[in-house]
C-alpha cells in the first residue's frame, strides 16, 4: 500500500446558527490513495459536501472547523489558511453539481479555464487561452476553438459539466473533488460524465473523491466506498464488498431503495375510454435576434404532433433528455402554455376551446406538481396559507373551519403532522415541500395529476418514499397521472405505460414491461443502456450503446427523422422523410423509426 495522497483525520464541522450550534460532520477520519477512486454516498444531510468543502477550505465562515488534513505527506494547514488555497485548483480540482452557478455568468468559459493556468502555472493570456481550447477538446466539447469564447448560458447542461472538468483538470492536480457532478443530468450525459471523469483520471493518473447519494452511480465508477450518516462515517469497503454483504443496516437500506418496487400490474389490457386525450399537439416558439432591434428570425417547435392518451386510474410515464419537449407538454396539457395547434380533451371537454372561467372550473380536476418544491411554494405563506388558498379559490370549503379540517385531511393524506400547518416551506426538507406540493395539488380533488420531475431533486430514499406515497394515493382515490421524467428507473417503477420524447415528437409508446423488455427505437435503447446497474460486477461487464452528443433544438424547416444525426442505423431514407408512429410487435407498442427493432449492444451512437 503506499501513502495515502489525502488523510483526513477526526474531521469535525460545526455551524453557528441563530438556534445554536449544528454538528454537520463529526469525527471522521478516510484516505485517498494516489490514483485511487473512492466514492462518498449518503442521503441528504449525511455531511458528505461539508466533508468536501472543508478538505478545499471553500466553507462559510459561520463553520468551525477542527481535525487536521494532510496532502501528498505534508500538513495542508487549516480550512481558511495560505496553504490550502495554494492546494485548491493546482493539487486539488473541484467539480460542483451545479455548473450554471459555479461558473460565472460574466466571463466566457475559456476565460474561466485559462484563470488557474494563469494564477497558478503563470501562463501568459495567449498560452492560457490555447490551453483551455485543447482542455475543452480532451473532455469531448465540440468545435472548441468557438466555443472556448462563449458564455455559460450558451451551453447545454452536459456542455457545462464537461466545462467544469476540463476547469478541474487544467493544472493537471493530483486529486479531484466531484460533488454530485451527475445529479441535475439526464441519463445519456450522466454516463458520458462518468466515462469522462474515469478515463480522464487514469490518463493522469490522478485520484478522484466522488460524492452522491446515490451508491448505483458509484458502482461502475469507485474502487472504495465511504458512508456517511448524521456526519459520522458508518461504513467504509472496497466497492464488490460493500454491494455483496453490506456491513451497516443504514448502507443495506440505500442500496434497497436503489431496488424500486415495480407495480405488480402493468398495462393488463385494460381498454377504458380516455380521461385524457392529446391529439396531434404542437408548440412553437420563435426565434429572436438582436438588441435594439428585435426581430424573430425562426421558430423552435417544442412539440411537434403529440398524440397520447391516459386511462382512468392510470399512469403514463413520459420520458426522454432534457430539451425533448416533456415539460412544455405538461403544461400544454392543461394549458400554463398555449399550444400553437392540436387538441387536448379531458373527461369529454375540449380543454382549448374553454374560455378562462370554464377553464377555472376545469383545472379543479386538473392539478399540477411541480419540480422544485421549494421554487412553487410561497416562502411568504404557512403550510395552512398554501393549502387553503386553492380551497377559496374553487369554493371546496367556503368558511374558515372547513378549510382547517380539509388541511389537517390533506396533511395526514400525505403522512404530514397537524401541527406543520403553521410552519413556512423553508422549515422542511425537500422530501417534506414535495409532500407539501402534492397535498395541495390533491385539496380540490382532481382527478388527474401531471407531475412534472417530482422527485428529481430528492436523494434516493426520500425518492422511494415519494413514488411509494403516489402509488398508495393513486390506489385510494382512483387518480390518473401523467408522469414526467428523465430517470427511466423512476418511470419504470410507478407507470402502466410509457412515452418515449425526443425532440418534441414521441419515437416509442408501449405497456411499460412491453418497452423495458423489447425496446424497438434505437434511442429508447441507448437510454436503457445508460441507467447505471446497482452492481458492480454487472457494471463492469455489461456494454454500453454510447449515446454521444446532445439534444439540439428542432427547428420548424428541419426535415426527416429528429434522431437521424445520432443513429447507428440512419439511412438516406430518414433524413428526408418523416417516420410515422405504427404498430412494431403489437397494436399498443408504437415506434416512429423505419428500421425497428432489437439492439445490437455492440452499435455506437455516433
Amino acid at each position: 500500500m503506499s501513502a495515502p495522497l489525502l488523510a483526513v483525520e477526526d474531521l469535525t464541522v460545526t455551524f453557528a446558527t441563530a438556534r445554536g450550534p449544528i454538528e454537520a460532520v463529526r469525527g471522521v477520519s478516510f484516505s485517498v490513495a494516489p490514483g485511487e477512486r473512492v466514492g462518498v454516498a449518503g442521503r441528504s444531510g449525511s455531511g458528505k459536501t461539508v466533508s468536501a468543502l472543508s478538505i478545499t477550505g471553500l466553507l462559510a465562515p459561520t463553520a468551525r472547523v477542527s481535525g487536521t488534513m494532510r496532502f501528498a505527506g505534508g500538513d495542508a494547514g487549516g480550512p481558511r489558511s495560505r496553504e490550502r488555497r495554494a492546494l485548491r485548483g493546482r493539487h486539488i480540482g473541484m467539480i460542483f453539481q451545479d455548473p450554471l452557478s459555479s461558473l460565472n455568468p460574466t466571463l466566457t468559459v475559456g476565460a474561466q479555464i485559462a484563470e488557474p493556468l494563469r494564477a497558478h502555472m503563470h501562463l501568459s493570456r495567449a498560452a492560457a487561452r490555447s490551453q483551455a481550447v485543447d482542455l475543452l477538446g480532451q473532455v469531448g466539447l465540440p468545435d472548441a476553438n468557438r466555443n472556448v469564447d462563449e458564455y455559460p448560458h450558451r451551453f447545454s447542461g452536459g456542455m457545462r459539466q464537461r466545462a467544469m472538468i476540463a476547469m478541474a483538470l487544467a493544472c493537471e492536480p493530483t486529486l479531484v473533488i466531484a460533488d454530485e457532478p451527475t445529479t441535475a443530468l439526464d441519463v445519456t450525459i450522466q454516463a458520458q460524465i462518468l466515462e469522462l471523469l474515469v478515463e480522464q483520471c487514469e490518463q493522469r493518473d490522478t485520484a478522484l473523491l466522488l460524492i452522491t447519494h446515490d451508491l448505483g452511480v458509484l458502482a461502475g465508477v469507485a474502487q472504495r466506498i465511504v458512508v456517511m450518516h448524521e456526519g459520522r462515517i458508518v461504513e467504509e469497503a472496497a466497492v464488490d464488498d460493500l454491494f455483496r454483504r453490506p456491513g451497516h443496516p443504514y448502507t443495506a437500506a440505500m442500496l434497497a431503495d436503489l431496488a424500486l418496487p415495480r407495480r405488480t400490474q402493468a398495462d393488463g389490457g385494460r381498454r377504458t375510454p380516455p380521461l385524457l386525450e392529446v391529439t396531434d399537439l404542437t408548440k412553437a416558439f420563435p426565434i429572436v435576434r438582436g438588441e435594439a432591434v428585435r426581430r424573430t428570425v425562426g421558430a423552435v417547435r417544442a412539440l411537434d404532433g403529440v398524440s397520447l392518451t391516459v386511462e382512468e386510474g392510470r399512469t403514463l410515464g413520459i420520458v426522454g433528455e432534457s430539451g425533448c419537449g416533456k415539460s412544455t407538454l405538461a403544461r400544454c396539457i392543461l394549458r400554463l402554455v398555449e399550444p400553437s395547434s392540436g387538441g387536448v380533451s379531458f373527461a369529454g371537454r375540449d380543454v382549448l376551446d374553454c374560455d378562462r372561467r370554464e377553464l377555472r372550473a376545469l383545472r379543479r380536476e386538473m392539478q399540477m406538481v411541480f419540480q422544485d418544491p421549494f421554487g412553487s411554494l410561497d416562502p411568504r405563506m404557512t403550510v395552512q396559507q398554501i393549502l387553503a388558498e386553492p380551497l377559496q379559490i374553487h369554493g371546496v370549503a367556503r368558511s374558515r373551519r372547513a378549510r382547517f379540517k380539509r388541511v389537517a385531511e390533506l396533511l395526514a393524506m400525505v403522512g404530514l403532522e397537524p401541527e406543520h400547518a403553521a410552519r413556512h416551506p423553508r422549515a422542511f426538507s425537500g422530501g417534506q415541500r414535495q409532500r407539501i406540493g402534492i397535498a395541495r395539488a390533491l385539496a380540490t380533488e382532481p382527478a388527474l395529476l401531471v407531475l412534472d420531475e417530482p422527485v428529481s431533486s430528492l436523494d434516493v430514499t426520500t425518492r422511494a418514499q415519494i413514488l411509494a406515497l403516489l402509488e398508495d394515493l393513486q390506489a385510494r382515490l382512483g387518480l390518473s397521472y401523467v408522469f414526467v421524467a428523465h430517470d427511466l428507473s423512476l418511470v419504470r417503477s410507478i407507470s402502466h405505460r410509457v412515452a418515449v420524447m425526443y425532440l418534441g415528437r414521441i419515437v416509442e409508446i408501449a405497456g411499460r414491461d412491453e418497452l423495458f423488455e423489447h425496446p424497438e427505437h434505437p434511442y429508447t435503447q441507448a437510454l436503457l443502456s445508460a441507467v447505471p446497474v446497482p452492481d458492480p460486477v454487472r457494471e463492469r461487464r455489461r456494454r454500453r450503446i454510447a449515446l454521444r452528443g446532445e439534444v439540439q433544438a428542432a427547428t420548424v424547416t428541419a426535415r426527416g427523422c429528429r434522431f437521424a444525426p445520432r443513429c447507428p442505423r440512419a439511412q438516406p431514407r430518414c433524413t428526408a422523410e418523416d417516420p410515422a408512429l405504427l404498430p412494431t410487435r403489437a397494436d399498443d407498442h408504437r415506434a416512429a423509426c423505419f428500421f425497428p427493432g432489437p439492439a445490437a449492444i455492440h452499435e455506437e451512437v455516433a
